[in-house]
């Protein structure tokens, strides 16, 4: 563990917040056309073109990704990019007949895994306090907090992807158990939900389903 103290550690504190309120004095929100690129008009796209996705934007993807907020910063994703034939042939048998059609026309679909062991990585990644006792044999609530910490890891990736300007079709349609032993094997990873990536043909849209409004589904408390 190396946690800045002292003098160095009021020094970044200090640079964060400035920099956050630079930030928010610059773009106070977003405006409407990047709101409807990335979520109110986005969509799930089942067919793709063969437009390449190359690997730096990949890895523009995770960095924004990794900047979004997990618990106590465990960030317990792992994105395996499936993007040659052989990945594809092993990925294909564990898919629903009607999904392996996306899968095998994307340039990229990425597995969106958990790390079941993301917490002995915490002296690196909450290095102000040593928090791995909270885990330690611990397996219900490591695998409660790995999963829905790579979940939403997982939406920051879709949105991520939607912001650089690729089209993302995620997939729940699959055997994970045969995922898991196909890509995971004798590793602690587990697999969550898959996504395609690339840039959609978007003649295969239908229209967008419904959603609920408002009241349906909040409430004041």
């Amino acid at each position: 563990m190396n946690a800045l103290t002292g003098e160095a550690l009021e020094a970044a504190r200090a640079k964060a917040q400035a920099e956050y309120r630079s930030l928010r004095a610059r773009k106070g929100r977003l405006d409407d056309d990047s709101l409807d690129l990335i979520l109110r008009e986005a969509r799930s796209h089942y067919a793709w073109t063969d437009r390449p996705v190359p690997r730096e934007t990949l890895e523009a993807i995770y960095q924004i990704t990794a900047a979004g907020p997990t618990s106590m910063n465990t960030c317990p994703a792992r994105f395996v990019f499936v993007t040659t034939d052989a990945g594809k042939e092993r990925l294909a048998p564990a898919l629903k007949p009607a999904n392996k059609p996306k899968m095998m026309g994307a340039p990229v679909t990425a597995i969106i895994a958990h790390d079941l062991e993301f917490w002995t990585h915490l002296p690196f990644l909450f290095p102000h306090e040593d928090r791995r006792h909270l885990f330690e044999g611990k397996a219900a609530h490591i695998e409660a907090t790995a999963f829905r910490n790579a979940t939403l890891q997982g939406a920051y990736f879709m949105i991520a992807a939607r912001a650089l300007g690729l089209d993302v079709g995620a997939m729940s349609g699959f055997d994970n158990a045969a995922v898991d032993a196909a890509f995971f094997a004798g590793t602690s990873l587990r697999s969550n939900f898959l996504c395609n990536l690339g840039y959609a043909d978007e003649t295969a849209l239908f229209q967008k389903l419904p959603r609920f409004d408002f009241d349906a589904v909040c409430s004041f408390a």
